[in-house]
């Protein structure tokens, strides 16, 4: 199983191929920002990579980024737990002024069908 390390939060061993946002919010606690449920339209679930990072993405997930101007940051609701990782978990419900962190994102990522692409 991978190790999910969130920083402030502990290290977690998480089911391989798993959600990276629903590892944040099942196995280490952390209250993850997915406003639209995990479907790469919105950006709320922004992690900063300590280390791991995957080397690539998904197109929905490179697309989205350059669409916003967002660099330095990964959607998680984009990223399967395949390895060990590090994160920052930076797109939080506290302090958001939101009334809950979005909708519980599916098992398998969406949109489909998923492509992946060098990052």
């Amino acid at each position: 199983m991978p190790q999910l390390t969130v920083e402030g939060f502990g290290a977690f061993e998480v089911p391989a191929g798993k959600r990276l946002v629903l590892a944040l919010v099942d196995e280490a606690g952390v209250d993850q920002l997915h406003a639209c449920g995990g479907n790469c339209r919105c950006t709320t679930c922004r992690v900063e990579f300590v280390s791991g990072e995957p080397d690539t993405m998904t197109e929905a997930e490179k697309n989205k980024l350059a669409e916003r101007g967002l660099t330095g940051v990964r959607l998680s609701c984009q990223i399967l737990c395949a390895h060990d990782m590090t994160v920052r978990a930076v797109s939080r419900l506290e302090g958001s002024g939101r009334p809950d962190p979005g909708s519980r994102p599916e098992a398998e990522i969406h949109p489909q069908p998923v492509v992946w692409v060098e990052r």
